[in-house]
């Protein structure tokens, strides 16, 4: 679902408001509209920081912005604002949902696939799965030959 231009707006005075001044020294303070943009990104994909397109920022950037605005309630203002313009559109019932994100699978970097130590296998469901099927065969065998 893309935002609307109204949602946009919200936004991105929401991100004005919690605006900082810039540094005296140092490098200047990337954009927050773009950052956001990048931090909108990743969190659609679910993809790694490290992935981020070279559209963005860089990544370390918009992981150290994801933190600031989390720890300073920003992302939670722009969430509620967001579920206030949907409602308002009559696109949600604030009263017979929540936002919520704990169904989210946590990805933890690259998928190995070489071979895996024995205790591991063992604690696999599939390597469970396999020893309940083998336990149930060999159950049926040891019953027909008697």
């Amino acid at each position: 679902m893309e935002l609307s231009e109204k949602q946009w707006e919200k936004i991105f005075e929401i991100l004005d408001k919690y605006r900082k001044e810039p540094a005296k020294t140092g490098r200047p303070r990337q954009n927050d509209h773009h950052i956001f943009k990048g931090i909108c990104w990743i969190l659609k994909t679910g993809a790694r920081w490290k992935d981020l397109p070279k559209d963005y920022p860089s990544y370390q950037t918009c992981h150290r912005r994801f933190q600031e605005w989390v720890k300073e309630g920003v992302l939670v203002k722009i969430l509620q604002e967001i579920a206030i313009t949907l409602e308002e559109e009559e696109m949600i019932n604030l009263a017979e949902c929540f936002i919520d994100a704990t169904f989210s699978p946590a990805k933890k970097g690259d998928l190995k696939l070489g071979k895996q130590r024995k205790a591991k296998v063992q604690k696999s469901w599939q390597y469970l799965m396999l020893k309940a099927c083998q336990y149930q065969y060999s159950s049926k065998v040891r019953l027909q030959a008697k």
